[in-house]
């Protein structure tokens, strides 16, 4: 069936709608908004990307989206502490274009690179809600220990590594599919352990939520299969980040274009 905006539109409102809820639609922007009716808490979503994701992988990834709004909106009615939940808190990495409020509140947020920004997240186990300063200040925490304390726990997380190699270059993929995958490029004890085990240029990419990729570039093939490889992650993540990559060099991270069969040019800021 040829998926358009206005079809993917009437199919949300048949998979989601309830007497709770309430749908609208952005016609100008393409976006559809779901919302509860008695508090207004709800989310938007972008429906050309959901059309293209639904044209690479069908049904399958409409189920994802459904399932995954249901669960967000369960949340939004439901109360959430962080005293006594300090162990739960992570850090989440998220594009420098995502939104920095939610349902009028402002997220807690720290710069990161170019393409990147740290959020927080209370893990509830089978989701996770992001932290707003209302919840910040309710557990009387201060941005800083709520960062230290997200390092913390992010750093008890295991990192079990898989690899691949493509013309003497190494790939290592990091996808446990914790939610948290993108967020260990905040491991810098992790970081300098990979780098230790690269003979040439160490490159960084976290097209996606879910997965880290840590890359021995040792030639320009190499960066060629990174790029192609970081922008398909890019095109089919669930909370896609950034298809630029990053080389890592004196503890520093720097996004990076990569041409085609060549070595990448610099980003500048």
């Amino acid at each position: 069936m040829s998926m358009n905006s206005i079809k993917m539109k009437k199919l949300l409102e048949k998979k989601l709608g309830g007497e709770s809820f309430r749908t609208s639609y952005d016609r100008d922007k393409e976006q559809f908004r779901i919302e509860w009716k008695e508090t207004k808490k709800g989310l938007t979503i972008e429906l050309p990307r959901l059309v293209a994701k639904y044209n690479e992988r069908g049904e399958e990834a409409i189920d994802e989206i459904v399932k995954d709004v249901k669960e967000a909106l369960k949340l939004m009615g439901e109360e959430h502490t962080l005293k006594g939940n300090e162990k739960q808190i992570y850090p989440v990495i998220r594009s420098t274009s995502f939104p920095q409020e939610s349902n009028g509140k402002k997220l807690v947020t720290k710069e990161h690179t170019a393409e990147t920004r740290i959020y927080y997240a209370l893990d509830l186990n089978s989701s996770y809600r992001l932290i707003d300063e209302d919840m910040l200040k309710e557990a009387n925490l201060t941005e800083e220990s709520l960062h230290e304390m997200a390092l913390f726990n992010l750093r008890a997380l295991k990192h079990e590594v898989k690899k691949d190699s493509v013309n003497d270059n190494i790939f290592y993929f990091v996808a446990t599919n914790d939610g948290y995958d993108a967020s260990r490029i905040l491991n810098e004890a992790f970081l300098e352990e990979m780098k230790q085990k690269c003979r040439g240029d160490m490159a960084v990419a976290t097209p996606h939520q879910d997965v880290l990729i840590i890359a021995d570039i040792v030639n320009e093939v190499g960066y060629d299969v990174l790029g192609q490889m970081t922008f398909r992650f890019f095109s089919e993540g669930r909370v896609p980040i950034t298809a630029l990559p990053f080389i890592y060099e004196n503890n520093k991270l720097e996004p990076i274009f990569i041409l085609a069969r060549n070595k990448p040019s610099r980003k500048k800021d």
